[in-house]
C-alpha cells in the first residue's frame, strides 16, 4: 500500500508497489497481511496511521511528533545507510547528533540494498547502546527498517551469493541479536520533510 509515491493506492503485489516508491523522493508505504487492513491504513492517512498504531513490541516506541512544535532530540545516534543503485555497493553508519561525530561505519559491501543497511544501522545503533549503556534515542528515516526490527526479521528480496556471504552473515547475527535480546531504548522516526536529512545522511542524494 502506498500513500506517497508516483501513484497511490493499494496494491496487491510488491513489483507493482515498488515501480511507484522507486526513487520517488519522501516515499511513504507499508505491507499489510490483508487487503482490509491495507484499505483501512489507506484510507486513514499515513500521519494518523502511525499516531494511532505505535509501534510498542521489543522495546520500540516509534513516534511521530508535533511537526508544529517539536525538534529532534540532539542527543541522540542517528543510523542511515547509502546503496549505489547501479553497482549494488552499501554502507552504513551511525552518527552522534548533537556533535555529528561518527560512532560507527560499516562497509561497503557488495550485491546489497539499501534497505538491508538501514536494517543493520538501526540493530547496531540498539547493540552499541545498550552494550555502552547509554540512555538516548535512536532515530532513523526508514520504515522499512523500522518493520524488520519490530517483527525481528528481515524481508529483504536481495539473495544471497558468494559475493555478499559477509552481508548475510551479519543479518543472521542481527536477527540472533533481536531475538535474545531485550531493550529500552526509543526508536524514533526522522522527520525529514521538517529537520532535512538525516545527520548520518551520506550526502549522496
Amino acid at each position: 500500500m502506498v500513500w506517497a509515491g508516483a501513484r497511490t493506492g493499494v496494491f496487491d503485489n510488491w513489483a507493482e508497489c515498488k515501480e511507484q516508491v522507486y526513487h520517488f523522493e519522501g516515499a511513504k508505504y507499508k505491507s499489510f497481511e490483508s487487503l482490509q487492513e491495507a484499505e483501512a491504513a489507506y484510507k486513514e492517512g499515513y500521519a494518523a496511521y502511525y499516531r494511532n498504531h505505535p509501534t510498542t513490541a521489543s522495546g520500540i516506541a516509534l513516534q511521530l511528533m508535533d511537526e508544529s512544535a517539536q525538534r529532534p532530540i540532539l542527543d541522540s545516534l542517528c543510523v542511515d545507510a547509502a546503496c549505489n543503485m547501479v553497482t549494488k555497493v552499501m554502507e552504513y553508519r551511525g552518527v552522534y547528533a548533537a556533535t555529528g561525530e561518527v560512532w560507527f561505519h560499516k562497509g561497503p559491501f557488495p550485491n546489497a540494498s539499501n534497505n538491508i543497511g538501514e536494517f543493520l544501522a538501526l540493530v547496531h545503533g540498539l547493540a552499541l547502546l545498550k552494550q555502552k549503556k547509554l540512555d538516548i534515542p535512536i532515530y532513523t528515516d526508514s520504515i522499512t527498517a523500522l518493520s524488520w526490527v519490530r517483527h525481528k526479521k528481515h524481508k529483504s528480496i536481495v539473495l544471497p551469493t558468494e559475493e555478499n556471504a559477509v552481508l548475510f552473515d551479519l543479518l543472521v547475527r542481527a536477527e540472533t541479536w533481536l531475538q535474545n535480546n531485550t531493550y529500552n531504548t526509543p526508536i524514533y522516526k526522522w522527520n525529514t520533510p521538517l529537520w532535512g536529512e538525516i545527520p548520518a545522511d551520506f550526502g549522496r542524494k
